[in-house]
């Protein structure tokens, strides 16, 4: 069965995630979360995105991201693809780092579940 077509809009405001294959911890030291932010900090420069929150824990991550082009997918699909080509040819290791395609969601509300904000 074919997944369900995502809706990207332009200014939409999506909760994005994705943990490691295997629920494996993946940022378990601070430089490789540090890495990811850099990672994180060109797909914005690349797509437009504005982040108005981010989490990384041991073995995922949780973004709230703005899209004022709607190019949600194609910014996951580099970050996560840069992230885990690097991440892998800098430890030597093969094969897939994060757990199937991120998960995303857009804010109903228009806040994106970020605390303060006020939708447009």
């Amino acid at each position: 069965m074919a997944r369900k077509l995502r809706l990207e809009a332009e200014d939409g405001i999506y909760h994005g995630l994705n943990r490691g294959i295997h629920r494996a911890d993946i940022f378990r030291s601070d430089k490789t979360k540090a890495a990811f932010l850099q990672y994180l900090g060109e797909a914005c420069g690349k797509t437009g995105w504005r982040v108005h929150a981010w989490c990384i824990m041991s073995n995922h991550f949780h973004l709230a991201v703005e899209t004022p082009r709607g190019n949600l997918v194609e910014g996951m699909r580099w970050l996560q693809g840069t992230f885990s080509t690097r991440f892998n040819r800098l430890r030597a290791e093969r094969g897939h780092l994060f757990q199937g395609a991120s998960g995303r969601g857009q804010s109903a509300d228009g806040n994106g579940g970020c605390p303060g904000r006020r939708g447009s």
